[in-house]
C-alpha cells in the first residue's frame, strides 16, 4: 500500500495565537505544520524541515518578513519554494511587484477558506 505524505507547511509568525490558529486550520485540512516565532536561521529551518510552502508574517522582530522572502526567492536552492506573506497592512499587495516577491499575500484578519484556497493553489502549482 502506498503512503501519501502530507504536504509540509512552515509558518513563521511572532504572534503565538496566529501560529496556533493557522496550525489548527492547516492540520485539520490534512497538512503537516512546523512553526517558528522568528525568522532567524530561516535557511537552516528550511534545509532541516524541507517544507513545501512557507507562510511568513510581514513584520517579524529583527527581520522583516518581506526581506526574508526576498532572500528565499533570490537563493538558487530555495527560489522555487512557494511563499505566502501575511499582513494586516493594506499596502502588502505592493510586495507582489517587488524583486524577490512572494507568490501570494494573505490579509489579516483572514478568512479560513481564503487561507486554504491560497495554500492549495500554491501547492498545486
Amino acid at each position: 500500500m502506498e503512503t501519501i505524505m502530507a504536504k509540509k507547511i512552515l509558518i513563521v509568525d511572532d504572534n503565538e495565537l496566529m501560529i496556533e490558529v493557522m496550525t489548527y486550520i492547516l492540520i485539520s485540512n490534512g497538512y503537516e505544520v512546523i512553526s517558528f516565532n522568528h525568522g532567524e536561521n530561516i535557511f537552516n529551518n528550511i534545509k532541516a524541515n524541507h517544507p513545501d510552502l512557507v507562510i511568513l508574517d510581514a513584520l517579524l522582530p529583527g527581520m522583516d518578513g518581506r526581506d526574508i522572502c526576498k532572500l528565499i526567492k533570490l537563493n538558487k536552492n530555495t527560489r522555487d519554494l512557494p511563499v505566502i506573506i501575511c499582513s494586516g497592512s493594506d499596502d502588502i499587495d505592493e510586495s507582489l511587484t517587488q524583486k524577490g516577491a512572494p507568490n501570494d499575500v494573505l490579509h489579516k484578519p483572514f478568512d479560513i477558506n481564503n487561507l486554504i484556497e491560497k495554500v492549495e493553489y500554491q501547492l498545486a502549482a
